[in-house]
């Protein structure tokens, strides 16, 4: 750390309460004139006794971040502009919570106002609509599910099952109120993460160990593999006009790569214990939490795909989940031992493009 210590407000929801704290940040082009950037903290109703967070998402119809929540058995919506929380129930739940995000609902993704998220206790993924604020179907998958993505060009939901080294796909209807499960991709030594790439007419998901996996949507076949440097591959995130895939390496660093000829262009080092990463392409900004290290590293990315550090601030312990908010420039991030959700005001300049 560099020393310099800045007092931020962290402000708990529903309470009221201002507490001041000091947060640690690690100089990297943040000039000693810069502003701090504005600090919360959400107290998710019912997670005081910790939450297994595994995949915030940006749900850009509803305009809420998708804070899926493990064994409270809830999906919590957090409004972008008020902070607002609402919550969803009907997911499997535990009563109390022994580390890890294997329990209840880990992950969701929206598509034409309509969320779908994962079910580990049932191994299923639920329909939920959220102006009705209920689960309105659920479809039996062939097992555990780790990530569920939407595809914004067809009707089509994709969920990933590490235990089968399979790819799930489901149809929607027409209305996306009910599916049936269309057909699976085997991933062997995989899937970790998922990337869809509609543009390109791909998918990227990664082996646990250093392979990139490239699948092509239409078809449902892999395509094609890259090494992407990682001892061990983790989350994904994708700049689709710039071409750039980026990847968390669990080791601690993060490592782009050129779509366009699968070579690895830059890497970083980013704290410790990275798992999922988050992405503001309108900034030009990677968002990497170190689980291990409790902490965030902002990085810089150039128009070559050039990492470069910005800052790097304390979060909590097993906190390893970023989703970026493109309208407030906010980066939101679960701290699992309290059910919380910590949320950074990025105040840096976009990078060079």
């Amino acid at each position: 750390m560099s020393g310099k210590s800045r007092q931020v407000s962290m402000v708990i929801a529903g309470a009221s309460i201002a507490v001041a704290i000091a947060l640690c940040f690690t100089g990297g082009a943040r000039s000693a004139e810069s502003v701090t950037p504005a600090t919360q903290v959400l107290q998710l109703p019912g997670g005081e006794a910790g939450i297994g967070f595994d995949d915030l998402q940006y749900a850009p119809l509803l305009k809420k971040i998708l804070v899926p929540g493990g064994r409270s058995g809830r999906l919590f919506l957090i409004s972008t502009s008020s902070r607002q929380i609402s919550f969803i129930g009907g997911f499997t739940s535990k009563a109390t919570y022994a580390g890890g995000h294997g329990d209840g609902t880990t992950s969701a993704c929206e598509r034409e106002g309509l969320i779908y998220a994962t079910d580990r206790g049932s191994r299923s993924v639920k329909i939920v609509d959220p102006s009705a604020g209920k689960i309105i179907g659920s479809v039996r998958l062939s097992n555990s599910p780790d990530y569920v993505r939407c595809r914004p060009d067809v009707p089509e939901i994709w969920v990933t099952e590490p235990s089968k080294e399979l790819i799930e796909i489901l149809a929607l209807s027409a209305d996306g109120r009910s599916a049936k499960i269309a057909g699976s991709i085997m991933i062997q030594g995989g899937p970790e993460s998922l990337t869809l790439d509609p543009q390109r007419g791909r998918a990227y998901t990664h082996t646990w160990k250093g392979t990139t996996c490239v699948v092509n949507l239409k078809a449902r076949a892999v395509i094609g593999s890259w090494s992407n440097g990682c001892e061990g591959s983790r989350g994904g995130a994708l700049d689709g006009e710039q071409g750039l895939l980026f990847i968390g390496c669990g080791e601690g660093k993060a490592v782009v790569i050129d779509v366009k000829t699968g070579k690895v262009v830059s890497s970083l080092k980013a704290g410790s214990g990275v798992d999922s990463i988050g992405y503001a392409a309108e900034l030009g900004h990677l968002y990497v939490p170190g689980a291990g290290s409790a902490d965030l590293s902002i990085l810089g990315v150039s128009g070559g795909g050039q990492l470069s550090l910005l800052d790097q601030m304390k979060t909590g312990p097993g906190a390893h989940t970023a989703a970026f908010d493109p309208e407030g420039h906010a980066v939101y991030i679960g701290l699992p031992e309290h059910g919380q959700v910590l949320i950074l005001e990025d105040t840096f300049p976009p990078s060079s493009r």
